[in-house]
């Protein structure tokens, strides 16, 4: 699935329609007791964070959505039953926090309370007027300090109809996104059809926050994993570390700066086959896009220890693999390329650190920050710099993806870290970053892209970096 935001993934006008969860709904969760299972430390960090941001007087969205269409004329009860089938599926969206003197308290409604409320907000045939008012109704119905936080649209036409869902993070990652299009495609067809949708329950993400934390919390000061953290963060001055090249931060003075998207095809499918085949004997993909990256650090910034965070989903057990939450822990890796070593020892480099960390994954990075004792006071909405890879071409449904313009969608607002999605697809491998919207940030990371655009092409087409 493409990454993209909500200005990029092709908004066409038509009758908008959104649906809510329903005020009968909200009011009953209201006056709902307390659910014992706790928040994952990974809610718990990103709404703290998103507090203590707003408390500084600045609101940054931090929503993320997906969207794809549904060809021919829609029904629209069936549009909303299959909507109202799939949030039932899935727990998390119907569980929420309140604040009960700086503790966060779960609260969750049984499935029998959820009832969506449809509105007919009107019709739209300007794209560029239709993207604001989304973006802007996705700001505030999909906001980490308030519940529900979720929103569903959809634009209606006479040909297809375009669905729009935007959440707050803590509900959703990546992989729960890009098993939307095909789950609410087969849900809209039973609806049509009349019949039930035959699939096994959808594990709980209410229920792994609350073993994950368990276990969690079973852990020490002393214990390894969070040894091997402290060492990492020692080594990068005390802090997670950013993306290492000329960001041009000292330019806006401390202020938390707007965002920008950089969004871009990498290579085709041909060359993205070819690179993966070079990279599977260290480990695929990822291990290549993190040995290309390491080494462009260092032409483009003279970075020759190269750090980061590497995310990996945390869904260890079959019973998650349908579930939609956010399933991702960190894996800290140190790429040490000062004797200038080229890509292929690159590879073995970082495919030997990833082995080596591959289990502190399962330890929340919140918790392990807790227990080190630091001051890791929040200010912006992401703790670190990431490289991110994903491989959706097993996620069903994933070969319509092009043909129903289904997208991942990001909210692009402030933030002073760079975050990069690589995304294998069908079609080939896709590029999308978010930075900080500065001069230097800009050329930076389109040196970045086109760097990696050539490394992975070359080693695709010479077997050589």
């Amino acid at each position: 699935m493409r990454v993209t935001d909500i200005q990029r993934c092709d908004v066409r006008p038509g009758l908008l329609v959104e649906w809510t969860l329903s005020p009968d709904t909200v009011e009953a969760a209201a006056g709902l007791p307390e659910d014992s299972r706790p928040p994952a430390y990974v809610q718990e960090s990103h709404i703290r964070t998103a507090r203590s941001v707003r408390e500084d007087g600045l609101f940054v969205p931090t929503w993320v959505g997906a969207a794809f269409d549904i060809p021919g004329t829609v029904d629209l009860e069936a549009l909303q039953r299959a909507l109202y089938d799939w949030t039932l599926r899935h727990e998390t969206l119907r569980s929420g926090f309140r604040w009960d003197q700086g503790v966060m308290r779960r609260f969750t409604l049984g499935a029998g309370a959820v009832r969506l409320h449809r509105e007919v907000v009107g019709a739209f045939d300007d794209a560029q007027r239709l993207v604001a008012h989304l973006q802007d109704r996705f700001d505030v119905a999909a906001d980490a300090l308030d519940w529900p936080n979720f929103l569903y649209a959809a634009v209606v036409r006479a040909d297809c109809t375009s669905v729009y869902m935007a959440f707050d993070h803590s509900n959703v990652d990546a992989y729960s996104l890009h098993r939307i299009p095909a789950e609410v495609h087969e849900f809209y067809a039973a609806a049509v059809e009349g019949r039930a949708v035959a699939q096994p329950p959808a594990g709980s993400y209410v229920d792994f926050c609350e073993a994950e934390r368990a276990d969690a919390d079973r852990v020490d000061d002393g214990h390894e994993i969070v040894a091997r953290w402290r060492e990492f963060v020692s080594r990068c001055d005390g802090q997670l570390p950013n993306f290492p090249v000329d960001l041009g931060l000292d330019a806006v003075e401390g202020k938390l700066p707007t965002q920008k998207l950089l969004q871009d095809t990498l290579v085709g499918a041909e060359d993205a086959a070819a690179f993966e085949a070079y990279c599977r004997p260290f480990g695929g993909s990822l291990v290549g896009v993190l040995a290309a990256t390491a080494v462009l650090m260092r032409e483009i910034s003279g970075t020759s220890v190269y750090r980061t965070v590497v995310p990996f989903h945390t869904r260890a057990q079959s019973r998650w693999q349908d579930s939609v939450g956010w399933y991702v822990g960190g894996v800290p890796i140190e790429v040490d390329l000062s004797d200038g070593a080229g890509f292929e020892e690159a590879l073995r480099r970082v495919r030997a650190a990833l082995r080596g960390n591959r289990r502190l994954a399962r330890m929340p990075i919140a918790r392990v920050l807790r227990l080190l004792g630091a001051e890791f006071r929040p200010r912006s909405p992401d703790l670190y710099s990431i490289v991110s890879f994903v491989d959706g071409r097993g996620v069903p449904g994933s070969e319509r993806w092009d043909e129903l313009h289904a997208y991942g969608l990001l909210r692009v607002s402030y933030g002073d870290q760079v975050c990069v999605w690589v995304s294998r697809v069908h079609e080939g491998l896709q590029f999308a970053a978010r930075y900080p919207d500065t001069g230097p940030a800009l050329r930076s990371m389109e040196w970045y892209l086109e760097g990696l655009r050539e490394t992975v092409s070359r080693v695709a087409r010479t077997g050589s970096a």
